[in-house]
């Protein structure tokens, strides 16, 4: 229960053993994180300085020594593509990766795609993308896709980056296809960013979603007794946020980051119900100081990095 006090890692995850690339890695960012098979398997965005964006996957055994896993870049488009979700889809017994990608010769140009895959830790076994949904205006306004299942129903969450968040659904049997309408699921002072769990043993769901402040970047939290909504706030301001540089203590390092940006938490469960513990958190997240943030000629050319909060008691 709110508020919430964090303890930071130091910086784990960076890009600075790839700066001899042909084409410089400037970010690594939006991770998603499963463990499998006594691995952790983190996805996240890899931006690079000819402005080309990719998935890069990692594994993983020991949190202190992931910054030495060898790197996988997806390569499974040439442009753009995306802010990834990683979950296994057991009516299908396989795993999906969720992304937002740009292809102009699609309609939408834009939009929610997928990949499937029955053995995680091989990064070469991707299916190609496949966009989630066609009937849609040329340009909806959409990004960071997240999906969590009940026991009916597929739902699809987007934000829009002007306080919106939404929801379409499908049939499980439909998925990853047949998706509703949209409707909206939250209008708030909020961003992009979100993500939806379950919170196991309990009939309650928590979304957790990006605001901006001035500056930087910060968390907030709803809950809900149904995917369905309607969501309240549980800590949804930058006096009572979920995440923020203000209730973030970063005493185990040199500080190094004021912004809590696009993160994940740590699940209990892999599968399409997204469940979390009850407590004890871990948040994996993107950071980056005040000034770079500010000061590095643009949002893509920010260098963020990769670091774990972990919620105190």
């Amino acid at each position: 229960a709110p508020p919430f006090q964090w303890l930071a890692s130091a910086p784990l995850v960076d890009v600075s053993a790839h700066q001899a690339e042909a084409d410089p890695w400037v970010s690594i960012k939006d991770p998603t994180v499963v463990f499998h098979e006594g691995k952790w398997h983190v996805f996240a965005t890899l931006r690079m300085r000819s402005g080309k964006v990719d998935i890069v996957y990692f594994n993983f055994t020991d949190w202190d020594q992931v910054n030495e896993a060898e790197r996988h870049v997806l390569g499974l488009h040439d442009k753009y593509y995306c802010a990834p979700q990683v979950f296994w889809f057991s009516p299908h017994q396989k795993w999906y990766l969720v992304y937002q990608l740009a292809e102009p010769s699609r309609t939408p140009a834009f939009g929610p795609c997928y990949s499937t895959s029955s053995d995680l830790s091989d990064p070469t076994s991707w299916t190609a993308p496949r966009p989630m949904i066609t009937e849609v205006s040329e340009k909806p306004k959409w990004l960071d896709f997240w999906v969590i299942c009940d026991r009916e129903k597929a739902h699809l969450f987007y934000t829009s980056l002007d306080g919106h968040l939404w929801r379409r659904e499908t049939v499980l049997a439909d998925f990853p296809l047949g998706w509703s309408e949209q409707t909206l699921a939250l209008k708030a002072d909020l961003f992009e960013a979100s993500h939806t769990y379950k919170i196991q043993g309990r009939e309650a769901y928590l979304t957790i979603v990006e605001a901006q402040a001035p500056g930087r970047r910060y968390y907030k939290a709803y809950l809900a007794d149904r995917l369905e909504g309607p969501w309240r706030g549980l800590a949804d301001t930058l006096k009572n946020p979920f995440a923020a540089r203000e209730n973030v203590s970063q005493s185990g390092s040199a500080p190094w980051t004021d912004c809590v940006s696009h993160g994940e938490l740590l699940r209990a469960s892999n599968d399409e119900y997204c469940e979390i513990d009850p407590g004890g958190w871990r948040f994996l997240f993107q950071g980056a100081s005040g000034e770079e943030y500010a000061k590095s000629g643009g949002y893509g050319k920010i260098p963020w990095r990769l670091g774990v909060l972990e919620l105190l008691p």
